[in-house]
């Protein structure tokens, strides 16, 4: 496998408080590879410094070899990297569709072109297209504000996916869903993304979601990547099971692996 994305001693600091230290974490190509941690172990803050959200204190970041330290969370999307939002990044009032308009006016003029018309006819069959693969063209014309939660972070999704990314990056995708949608939602964008070859990094506490759709764990704790490997290695290591975890989980990973 070749390294997409690839981290050097990643720290960032607040003041005193150390946010994230030692970070060393690889992505190859096609990987899709899970999350954990408990709130506060340094997740969505390297999430955060590989997107230009946050500045490192330290550290190098690699996109395809190359340094994007520095670069804001713009150039790192045209760069290829796209993430999603715990909280989808929506425009609540405007309808679906609308919200799909504008994000292909920004993806093709690098800024919102104000004299050029969006809702053009090949842009609308273009948006129809996309909220198809997603399966969510019934909501074409709805408000987002008025969205249920599945349906807001597929849209999130979705537009996260409008430039190809090589990377996405998710922070907990199924947060706020349904129990009964989660599965639902997570084979949509799986089955998106294994049709573009996009490398998937998902932060994600449901250990369901994690067993059956990472094909790699790595496990935060206290700013540090406490484990990383194969998921059933890391989610029996007694370490994240006694600081992440907290127990023994009673899910056959192998099997869980074999459904997605």
């Amino acid at each position: 496998m070749s390294a997409l994305l690839e981290t050097r001693s990643l720290a960032r600091n607040f003041g005193a408080v150390t946010a994230a230290a030692d970070i060393d974490v690889t992505i190859n190509a096609g990987e899709i590879v899970g999350v954990i941690g408990s709130n506060g172990a340094g997740k969505t803050t390297f999430i955060n410094m590989v997107t230009g959200y946050l500045a490192p204190s330290s550290g190098e970041i690699l996109f395809k070899g190359k340094s994007i330290v520095g670069k804001n969370p713009r150039q790192v999307m045209r760069a290829g990297i796209c993430r999603s939002f715990q909280v989808a990044q929506l425009f609540p009032e405007l309808t679906v569709l609308d919200n799909v308009l504008i994000a292909y006016g920004i993806m093709k003029h690098k800024i919102l072109p104000l004299m050029s018309p969006l809702a053009t006819k090949a842009n609308i069959q273009q948006a129809e297209q996309l909220l198809e693969e997603y399966g969510i063209t019934s909501y074409m014309a709805e408000t987002v504000v008025t969205l249920p939660q599945g349906v807001r972070k597929l849209l999130d999704i979705a537009l996260a996916m409008l430039r190809k990314p090589e990377i996405l990056l998710l922070d907990e995708p199924t947060s706020g869903v349904a129990i009964d949608d989660k599965f639902d939602l997570m084979d949509t964008v799986m089955r998106a993304v294994r049709k573009s070859g996009a490398a998937v990094l998902f932060v994600e506490h449901d250990m369901e979601v994690i067993a059956r759709y990472s094909t790699r764990l790595i496990a935060f704790y206290d700013g540090r990547v406490l484990a990383d490997g194969a998921v059933s290695d890391v989610m029996n290591d007694e370490k994240v099971k006694e600081l992440v975890t907290g127990h023994h989980l009673d899910i056959d990973y192998e099997q869980e692996v074999q459904h997605a």
